[in-house]
């Protein structure tokens, strides 16, 4: 089995004394690429240090939209600049739109929106896209900014059948977190997941949220090492061989974000 995290915050503070342990953790289990997800310049800049220090470990910069509000053009012109200086960064993002919690005002996080998307366009940088709660306004931009030939992936993917096949007709990854193994929460995610074509999807943990089971009944902090979680339920519901699955998958994430990791005694 070999497994890539996509997508995950292991710059967060709660890290900070155990990181070594938390990576190496997750390389004795076959996690062989993480993804340090930047949501401002601050994080940004810890992902970067981060993944500058640890082999197999790639950043993307961007603001999510909770920041929206700062999303001023010295803030945008910063994170530029990390992006084109720092080989490790991959992509941009998260960017996207929240109208659940708001913590930045529509007008703003649309505009944050499409000028990221400019941007990653100008820098031929793939996506990670959030987005909750927006009324099929996120899709709209979507479809209405920018190329056909953007890359992305729609980060731990909650919506419902019809927004799973729109994404996916615009030519995007479809990214699975934890969510799909619980047993309330993940029941709709679960029944839609099969339908996903498998050179699409993407796993995560979105580390340090969304705890997978049966790890989410001992520990409340999540970490890469339990992707393996998110493949094995997924494999499961798709009636497939997990090593196949996690090679496919793997593969998936290494053609998104443009890295060739290497592993021993797997055909890729």
């Amino acid at each position: 089995m070999i497994l890539f995290d996509s997508h995950s915050h292991i710059d967060d503070k709660c890290y900070d004394k155990d990181l070594q342990d938390v990576i190496d953790r997750a390389e004795n289990e076959n996690v062989h690429g993480i993804m340090i997800v930047g949501i401002d310049i601050n994080t940004s800049l810890k992902a970067i240090k981060i993944a500058n220090t640890y082999k197999n470990i790639i950043t993307s910069v961007g603001i999510h939209p909770h920041d929206a509000k700062d999303c001023s053009k010295k803030n945008i012109d910063t994170l530029i600049r990390l992006a084109k200086k720092n080989s490790c960064v991959k992509a941009w993002g998260e960017t996207g739109l929240d109208y659940n919690r708001m913590f930045s005002p529509v007008k703003d996080q649309e505009d944050c929106f499409i000028t990221q998307l400019e941007i990653a366009g100008a820098l031929d940088l793939p996506l990670i896209f959030h987005e909750r709660d927006s009324k099929g306004r996120f899709y709209d931009i979507l479809k209405s900014e920018g190329p056909e030939s953007r890359k992305g992936v729609v980060h731990c993917f909650s919506g419902t059948r019809e927004e799973m096949f729109k994404y996916l007709d615009l030519g995007y990854y479809i990214g699975i977190t934890g969510i799909l193994t619980l047993k309330e929460r993940g029941a709709y995610l679960r029944s839609i997941a099969p339908m996903i074509p498998e050179d699409r999807i993407l796993i995560e943990t979105d580390a340090p949220y969304l705890t997978p089971a049966p790890q989410k009944n001992k520990t409340r902090r999540n970490e890469p090492v339990f992707v393996k979680s998110v493949l094995l339920r997924l494999a499961e519901i798709r009636n497939t061989d997990p090593d196949k699955l996690s090679q496919t998958i793997f593969n998936n994430t290494r053609t998104l974000y443009n890295v060739d990791f290497q592993y021993e005694n797997h055909e890729a």
